[in-house]
């Protein structure tokens, strides 16, 4: 099938809204989903409203210099700090992996707090090809990644690299690292079963022990049929669930809560133009989604080499 960059997705999803003829999905309930996922104590979850109410998300949001919103995107970034700084993997000496970085923060602010990161995107070309460039979401080149300053440039020069990378081809030289992360790319990799591989061969460039951070699109209201061999795919539980089987026979460690939130927020669907707050879940196609963390914890004996 045709890969198609998100931005046409949206014209499509805007056209099929203002002639009706799209029927509102419902967010699918689970009674034995456990309690609201919460900030403070992160697994692979959804973003949810409640989450935006901590301390820590509006520490963070100070952190990368961003202030404080309802947006699942912000959320992203702020769910991969807390997990990465709970582990204690933002310090001097660790060792970072970003897999389609984009001109996201994060790798400057790894670098300082004293990391030793690789940035890697699409070459310019594939990029471009993708629709990336025009979007801003393309990392032409490393400078691009301390925009906001926020790591004093000699260290950034010097703690940071960058690389073209294929997230369907990972170099077996990118190895070793303490932790690895990607931020709503690895839903653009061609397909579901394909997003789902390339988490599991990003557990082989960590050392043992080493911590997987990906966010990416969730499947709110089915798991069953869903979007799927196309430029944006969205994951749905079963997908995850399934996944999680095959690394727990590995010796991996993750842990899941599949609470979408019963905040008032987190019933409330955006719909193009899409706003710059109350962003948590929107309508894709038939579909609704909403952003999802995952954390996977390598084997501690090097299981999965």
């Amino acid at each position: 099938m045709k890969r198609v960059h998100p931005k046409h997705l949206w014209r499509v999803l805007q056209g099929r809204l203002a002639a009706g003829t799209m029927a509102p999905p419902a967010i699918l309930a689970d009674p034995a989903a456990g309690p609201e996922p919460s900030l403070e104590h992160p697994v692979s979850q959804a973003c949810t409203a409640g989450q935006f109410a901590s301390p820590r998300y509006a520490a963070w949001c100070a952190a990368i210099g961003e202030a404080p919103r309802t947006h699942r995107k912000q959320w992203e970034f702020c769910y991969i700090l807390e997990v990465l700084h709970q582990a204690d993997m933002l310090a001097p000496g660790r060792r970072g992996l970003g897999f389609g970085v984009g001109e996201e923060p994060l790798a400057a602010y790894f670098a300082a707090r004293g990391c030793t990161v690789v940035a890697t995107d699409l070459g310019a070309a594939e990029a471009e090809r993708a629709g990336w460039v025009d979007t801003g979401q393309h990392a032409a080149e490393k400078a691009a990644l301390n925009g906001r300053g926020l790591c004093p440039a000699e260290a950034f020069a010097e703690r940071v690299s960058f690389r073209v990378v294929d997230m369907n081809a990972i170099p077996p030289d990118l190895a070793g690292f303490d932790f690895t992360w990607s931020a709503c790319s690895l839903e653009h990799v061609g397909s579901i079963a394909k997003g789902l591989a390339f988490i599991e061969n990003s557990l082989a460039t960590l050392r043992p022990g080493g911590l997987a951070v990906h966010t990416t699109e969730f499947n709110c209201s089915s798991n069953g049929r869903t979007l799927d061999n196309a430029g944006t795919v969205l994951f749905r539980r079963r997908d995850f669930e399934g996944l999680a089987r095959r690394l727990r026979t590995q010796g991996h460690r993750l842990a899941f809560n599949f609470h979408l939130g019963d905040q008032p927020l987190d019933r409330h669907i955006d719909v193009p133009p899409f706003s710059a707050d109350k962003h948590l879940k929107l309508r894709l196609d038939r579909y609704l989604t909403t952003s999802f963390g995952l954390i996977v914890q390598r084997a501690e004996d090097g299981a999965g080499d």
